[in-house]
């Protein structure tokens, strides 16, 4: 029977592939051969292209299925260089065909067949999104997957094992030996660092909490510095999850302990108490709740000694809790507005510092501190140097704050203006937010000197 123009088509597009790929698959194979340092990609490619030819030669003698299209690369196992069924991402962060690098993983390998990676744990994590496009892919080729039936009780094995490891980590911490408290805390500190799935599972067993603050808890007075700077980073690690926010504020005995850590001794434990308190009050209610319990004034204190990384946590954590009214009124009793100003007067963290001064200024006792610093000057020759915009956002909205029912600093700001026009050139070329807040404070200055003038 004669063949189709379609068959014709498809066998004479194959042949081209064929050779396309016998191309490739000799300049591969010459730079293996002649290289002694050849790269692993190379020989994961003429893997590829030696499976290609095998599939296109099988099929050689059946011309309809050759109409059926290669998959892309993306969607080949690199181990296999076939279409992957089961795609499932390893801690090196490369995709894999889960039967390919289960086996690989079973023969006693730690590292990435492709990057040569030694791999921080044998955790496979479905890619759910490739294998969705794999599917798409398949359906629009007319191609059947097999149907994976075994896959749930896999994964439930490994959380199983998973859990398990945690859990017997967690106990350890009971230990009477500070030796195998270390031992534990630094693994569990690396495990919640590196992998998400840990994360989880902290939230599944039943009293973690209990068991990761006990040591800290105690009471000695003595505790190890390594010990309290694993485990006050084990909460940072796991307050990342939004499930682990609400189970620490749960216990009453975490964010105290947080609050407890701002005054170690040692500047990374503060630094990573302070990012935790600011991970913590990404939810509302916890705000308050850290708020009450007395964190605003050791983060004030540890802003104050000036240590760069703990400055950061500790300026972040400051911004997010005034966020609500109750916070604002205690940062300014525990004399943030002094704080800030002498940090920002050595061009200090500008853009967090200027940003909290900013949701400060609606409170009159901090505006008061404020002028008595000396802070309008200093906050026009801001808006006058090359600083980003937000900072001169952040800088007319206190300004505006400062002069609204002000006579004297209204009459100050003008002087300024005549001489300068700093707030007029703002008017001009600021950000949005910041023309309406220059052009509400000239309109402002010019009100008071029309009625100065009809006086």
């Amino acid at each position: 029977m004669a063949k189709t123009t379609t068959e014709k088509g498809a066998v004479l597009e194959v042949k081209t592939t064929a050779e396309q790929l016998k191309r490739e698959l000799q300049i591969l194979v010459q730079s293996i051969v002649e290289e002694d340092d050849y790269a692993l990609e190379a020989a994961d490619r003429a893997m590829q292209a030696l499976s290609c030819l095998k599939e296109l030669k099988l099929k050689h003698s059946n011309p309809q299925s050759l109409l059926l299209t290669l998959p892309p690369p993306e969607f080949r196992c690199p181990l296999s260089g076939q279409l992957m069924i089961d795609p499932v991402v390893i801690a090196s962060g490369q995709t894999f065909d889960r039967p390919f690098i289960q086996n690989w993983l079973n023969e006693g390998n730690r590292t990435c067949p492709q990057t040569e990676q030694v791999l921080s744990h044998m955790i496979l994590v479905p890619n759910v999104l490739l294998k969705d496009m794999i599917c798409r892919w398949s359906r629009e080729h007319g191609i059947q997957l097999p149907t994976l039936v075994q896959d749930v009780d896999e994964e439930k094995a490994i959380a199983n094992a998973d859990q398990g490891r945690l859990s017997s980590l967690l106990e350890k911490l009971s230990s009477s030996a500070v030796s195998d408290q270390k031992i534990a805390a630094k693994e569990i500190r690396q495990l919640t660092k590196r992998s998400p799935s840990f994360r989880v599972l902290f939230g599944e067993i039943t009293n973690a909490i209990s068991y990761l603050i006990e040591p800290l808890a105690s009471g000695k007075p003595d505790i190890d510095p390594d010990l309290e700077e694993d485990l006050i980073t084990t909460i940072l690690n796991l307050s990342i999850l939004d499930t682990n926010k609400k189970l620490f504020a749960e216990n009453p005995a975490v964010i105290p302990l947080l609050i407890e850590a701002l005054k170690f001794e040692r500047i990374e434990t503060r630094s990573n108490a302070a990012a935790a308190l600011f991970t913590l009050s990404a939810i509302d209610s916890n705000k308050y709740m850290i708020g009450e319990l007395g964190a605003l004034k050791p983060l004030i204190e540890l802003l104050e000694e000036g240590h760069p990384p703990a400055m950061k946590d500790a300026a972040s954590a400051i911004f997010s809790l005034c966020v609500v009214l109750e916070n604002k009124s205690r940062a300014v009793s525990d004399g943030a507005v002094g704080v800030i100003m002498k940090k920002i007067v050595d061009h200090l963290l500008m853009d967090e510092l200027l940003a909290i001064l900013a949701m400060l200024a609606s409170h009159q006792k901090a505006i008061e501190e404020m002028a008595e610093l000396g802070a309008l000057s200093f906050l026009l020759n801001v808006i006058r140097e090359k600083t980003s915009e937000r900072n001169k956002e952040n800088c007319i909205a206190i300004l505006y704050t400062m002069c609204f029912n002000d006579r004297a600093k209204l009459r100050e700001i003008r002087k300024e203006e005549d001489a300068n026009g700093t707030i007029s050139q703002l008017a001009l070329n600021g950000t949005s937010r910041a023309k309406r807040k220059a052009l509400g404070l000239l309109e402002r200055i010019n009100r008071y000197a029309a009625i100065s003038n009809t006086a």
